[in-house]
């Protein structure tokens, strides 16, 4: 192989890598390619693959497996956050069938992109990342199809892909299990759609969190078509904090089929995890025209439908259309239930009733 990589699995390929990159973000020729070879594991310490890079397109083609470092001592002077970035290469393609193993017991994000316009990510499958799987940051024109993407179900913050201060997104046929969110769509994030997830496990397609610390946030034009919630814990998401300011807004969710889900259709303005002391606060994220049709399957909770709005500005333009959710346990009745939400709703089931 060239630029000395030994792909054993166990010798440190970093710096071999950094050399093929170095060859490749430098080349004057159309579409360069950084070819990473199959029937190879290739250990790597945490890596940071920077451009501008001379041509137009780059493409980096894997088809062996990445293998993370075991020792936390790999990232003694190193970006904490993250394993393997990518930033500021435009026309940036990562595709094959090989496989990212983030090998599953630190903290780090495995695979970032940050400020990557008009890049793809396509076949590849991520494994065990101890956090994030993939993170898109500050990326506009981004094409993601085909990948697979498993944790375990009780690992904690292991995201699937993780959005934020980017947009135009595509994310198409691809199957996320995890143990957190499918997909998180965060603030600065504009445009986006997601068709054909298959999620589950985890803890569905989420807008949010959003305005942690009294931030502002702004997402706007989240469009999720032809997806499922296979054993959830929740479905389509939308969560904020209490405090903080800006907009969810144009925000629809159509087509999806639900196995055994838990609150699948659910948007909460009062939410907060373990560790932080929230109080009660006068500011909100508003939440508005956020449209449900199509939903079809069981619920796993009696509550299939719930919008835990603020009292300070109430969710508006809500509406629900063609939706059957039964029980999954069929000697229950789901039900629903709203607080400070402004709803209009049609062949719906179960009923629901939101008068403010």
């Amino acid at each position: 192989m060239n630029y000395d990589a030994v792909g054993d699995g166990v010798t440190d390929d970093s710096q071999a890598f950094t050399k093929a990159w170095e060859v490749a973000c430098g080349a004057k020729s159309a579409s360069p390619v950084l070819y990473i070879p199959t029937g190879r594991t290739f250990l790597l310490n945490p890596v940071k693959f920077e451009g501008p890079c001379m041509s137009s397109t780059i493409n980096v083609r894997v088809l062996g497996n990445i293998v993370a470092p075991s020792s936390n001592s790999a990232w003694s002077g190193m970006d904490l956050q993250n394993w393997i970035i990518f930033s500021n290469v435009k026309g940036l393609a990562v595709n094959g069938n090989g496989q990212i193993d983030g090998s599953g017991s630190n903290w780090w994000n495995a695979l970032a992109f940050n400020n990557c316009n008009d890049m793809q990510l396509i076949g590849l499958r991520h494994v065990n990342s101890p956090r994030g799987h993939i993170s898109i940051n500050g990326c506009h024109g981004v094409t993601i199809s085909n990948l697979h993407i498993t944790a375990p179900e009780l690992s904690p913050n292991t995201d699937g892909i993780d959005i934020g201060l980017s947009s135009n997104v595509q994310i198409s046929d691809s199957y996320i299990g995890t143990g957190d969110d499918c997909i998180a769509i965060g603030s600065g994030s504009s445009n986006i759609k997601l068709t054909g997830i298959a999620c589950g496990p985890g803890h569905g397609i989420s807008i949010g969190s959003l305005g942690q610390h009294q931030s502002m946030a702004t997402v706007e034009e989240i469009h999720v078509k032809n997806c499922s919630f296979s054993g959830t814990m929740f479905g389509a998401r939308i969560k904020t904090w209490q405090g903080g300011s800006g907009y969810a807004r144009k925000i629809t969710f159509e087509d999806i089929t639900l196995v055994a889900a838990a609150n699948p259709i659910i948007i909460d303005q009062f939410y907060c995890i373990g560790g932080h002391l929230c109080t009660n606060e006068t500011s909100a994220v508003q939440v508005s025209d956020v449209s449900y049709t199509g939903f079809h399957g069981t619920s796993i909770t009696e509550e299939a439908i719930t919008f835990r709005c603020s009292q300070s500005i109430d969710c508006t333009s809500i509406l629900l259309d063609r939706i059957n959710i039964t029980s999954e346990n069929t000697l229950d009745i789901p039900k629903s239930s709203c607080f400070h939400a402004s709803v209009k709703s049609s062949n719906t089931v179960p009923d629901v009733n939101c008068l403010l």
